[in-house]
């Protein structure tokens, strides 16, 4: 059977390529052929969900809660010592030094990335500031973002962390961190789908002892990651019932 592989949009581009690497190593360990499928955007990737079209994904926290509650994905692992945070930033020379700084009618550049732009949205909070009383741009990637920035056309960009410390350095210079959230709990995390569910076993056994040889280690440092935390169902609902807070 062919399964397919696929990753929340918001990984930073530079980690393409070991997404790949992560999918060779897992299909020669599985003995499995397993696609990898990207998604430029959220919606086409949901759709594809809803769609029943895929069977192993790196999940955002927002999108976590639909794929367990509702298209029966089991937890398997998330990244060891890797949350998700938010980062609110602002043009290195513009006059908001604060959070309080901002009034009503910010001018917002975000992504579709659903809980980098409900953590940020919170951090606004301090300022009064809410969806009803400011104005979203919304761009295709973070690279957009400091671009609507840095053009003048925001006032504040929401990137994901490490979406912004991946942004090259000449841009990372014209930008300047407002505040940043401390959350630690909220990850991304990778969920196994109904049709690839039987060998759920077999993917927990050998991520949980990827770090231990050298092909997996070489995947691991490809990605980003130092290494995988073992999820247990448990686990993944606290994160969604977090997430349901947040929200309301």
């Amino acid at each position: 059977m062919r399964y397919v592989m696929t990753v929340s949009p918001d990984f930073p581009p530079g980690q393409i390529a070991g997404w790949y690497i992560f999918n060779t190593w897992l299909q020669r360990q599985l003995g499995e052929h397993i696609h990898v499928e990207l998604y430029s955007d959220f919606e086409a990737q949901r759709k594809a969900i809803r769609e029943g079209q895929i069977d192993l994904i790196y999940a955002n926290p927002f999108d976590a809660a639909m794929l367990v509650r509702e298209e029966g994905f089991t937890a398997i692992a998330a990244p060891l010592s890797k949350p998700d945070e938010a980062v609110i930033a602002v043009a290195v020379d513009s006059p908001i030094q604060q959070v309080a700084d901002l009034k009503p009618g910010t001018r917002i550049a975000a992504t579709d990335d659903p809980d980098v732009n409900l953590i940020s949205m919170i951090m606004l909070e301090p300022a009064d500031l809410s969806a009803q009383n400011t104005q979203t741009q919304t761009v295709g990637t973070y690279i957009l973002v400091a671009k609507q920035v840095l053009q003048g056309k925001a006032d504040v960009g929401f990137f994901l962390k490490d979406a912004f410390a991946g942004l090259s350095g000449m841009i990372q210079r014209q930008l300047r961190v407002l505040v940043r959230s401390e959350i630690h709990v909220i990850r991304h995390v990778l969920l196994v789908g109904p049709r690839l569910r039987e060998r759920h076993g077999d993917l927990w056994n050998l991520l949980s002892e990827m770090g231990e040889n050298d092909k997996g280690r070489d995947a691991l440092k490809n990605l980003g990651l130092q290494g995988w935390e073992m999820q247990t169902q448990e686990d993944t609902e606290f994160m969604i019932d977090l997430m349901d807070t947040l929200v309301n």
